[in-house]
């Protein structure tokens, strides 16, 4: 999981260059469907979660784009048309309802396009078009495949929408990335808050998402008791779970997001939970209110995901090996936990 994390720059310019003629391709494809559906499970659901408002925005799709939980979209959603196009991610290729999502895209006779690693299984081979991230991970706590399928979305909405400044701002990107991964103490972070009874991850807009992947880093790398969740959404009910024994994790670079972020900051401090923020660089408000903040470079917001993320990475793991915890197995080396694994059918 560290190596994963620190290759994270050079992964995603090596990602974005040799994808460059796939990108844009399936952009063209994607411009002449009536509707485009995202579809993936785990780490790749919240990757199209991200993906669905990049192509909202800056592809400029709009309300023509939705993003589903590939089980969700087997199951329960109608089939796609032949004037559809599914995105699949899924970065192994080997999760059940991914390749069942891929397969029902295929039968609706749509443009199929799979975001997947190296070496990933067989069935994404039936997708039209395939845009590759990087080798698979060893690590069962997945970091490089999500941040660069992100940027592969960011990129393919900038060619659909012919956004120019997006695809500079993308571009220079791994640098900001790689001046924040050696910003702070990473270490020292999860040690301050290593006690913790339950951790808040909370964000809004394009990190909704990043507050959904950290508690699920969490959980799956050092076993945490987490809740990741949208700001509004726990301003309207879920805060009044919330202790002085609990920690909040604020993901709020500017934007309109922003504010509702800082009245659950200050409805945490009234609380006395401890708040660590993720804000932009300059950040007074909410910065007053915090234990702790990390600087976000300046991207656009919707970009904002690829970087916000990392600090969550790092945070999860080092508060492994604050807990004893093997953040690359999932707990699978624990006898009842990988008896428990071993019986379920992914």
């Amino acid at each position: 999981m560290y190596e994963s994390i620190y290759a994270q720059p050079g992964a995603i310019r090596l990602v974005l260059r040799a994808n460059a003629e796939t990108l844009r391709v399936a952009a063209e494809h994607l411009k002449a469907v009536d509707r485009v559906f995202l579809s993936g499970i785990g780490t790749s659901w919240h990757a199209c979660l991200v993906g669905e408002l990049l192509l909202s925005r800056i592809g400029g799709l709009g309300h023509r784009v939705r993003a589903f939980h590939s089980f969700e979209f087997k199951n329960y959603w109608p089939d796609p048309d032949p004037r559809s196009g599914v995105i699949v991610v899924s970065h192994r290729g080997t999760k059940r309802f991914s390749l069942e999502a891929l397969q029902k895209a295929k039968a609706g006779g749509g443009i199929a396009i799979a975001i997947t690693g190296r070496g990933s299984g067989e069935g994404l081979g039936i997708a039209d078009y395939s845009l590759v991230t990087v080798e698979q991970e060893n690590s069962a706590a997945h970091t490089i495949s999500y941040t660069t399928a992100l940027s592969l979305l960011a990129a393919l909405a900038a060619e659909i929408g012919g956004d120019g400044e997006t695809a500079r701002a993308l571009e220079a990107l791994p640098d900001q990335m790689a001046l924040l991964l050696g910003q702070e103490s990473w270490e020292e972070l999860a040690a301050r808050f290593a006690d913790r009874r339950r951790y808040y991850f909370v964000g809004g807009g394009p990190n909704t998402p990043t507050a959904y992947e950290a508690a699920l880093k969490m959980n799956e790398a050092n076993y945490a008791t987490t809740v990741g969740m949208n700001c509004e959404q726990v301003l309207h009910g879920p805060w009044a779970a919330l202790e002085a024994s609990d920690v909040v994790v604020l993901i709020a670079p500017p934007g309109p997001s922003y504010e509702r972020c800082l009245a659950l900051g200050k409805a945490a401090r009234e609380i006395g939970a401890p708040i660590v923020g993720l804000v932009g660089e300059g950040d007074r408000e909410l910065s007053a209110l915090c234990a702790y903040t990390v600087s976000l470079p300046a991207v656009p917001e919707l970009l904002s995901p690829i970087l916000a993320v990392v600090p969550l990475q790092l945070f999860t793991y080092h508060m492994a090996l604050l807990r004893g915890a093997n953040p690359d197995t999932m707990r699978g080396d624990q006898p009842a936990h990988g008896r428990a694994r071993a019986g379920l059918s992914l």
